[in-house]
């Protein structure tokens, strides 16, 4: 893959024929196995118009994983929702619901604040 021109635009310009731009690499996070995460569920309505969403947070990997975490939520418990921040969404009070489903998806370490 070539490297974008966007990624350097921090360099203005090199006379230097061997100069090698350096370019940001961003590795995502390996996806811990789930009886290694460390999951919280919390109930919030801050900055949401006075309605109540679930919040489950402390997920550790990469992105791609959280959001199929989240389809899987989304669809025991037959609502909307999204992921944000590293932490996933889920609209209306499903706190106990999400404990269960991911207890039986091997999620062990949840804790509920």
């Amino acid at each position: 893959m070539a490297k974008d021109w966007k990624e350097r635009l921090g360099t203005v310009y090199s006379t230097n024929s061997d100069f090698e731009y350096e370019y940001d690499e961003f590795e995502e996070e390996e996806t811990l196995a789930p009886e290694e995460q460390k999951l919280k569920v919390t109930l919030d309505n801050k900055k949401r118009k006075g309605k109540t969403v679930t919040l489950i947070t402390g997920f550790v990997g990469r992105e791609d994983d959280l959001k199929d975490l989240a389809k899987i939520l989304k669809t025991k418990c037959g609502v909307g929702g999204t992921t944000k921040d590293n932490e996933i969404i889920i609209q209306g009070k499903f706190k106990d619901r999400i404990i269960e489903v991911l207890k039986s998806l091997g999620y062990n370490n949840v804790s509920s604040v």
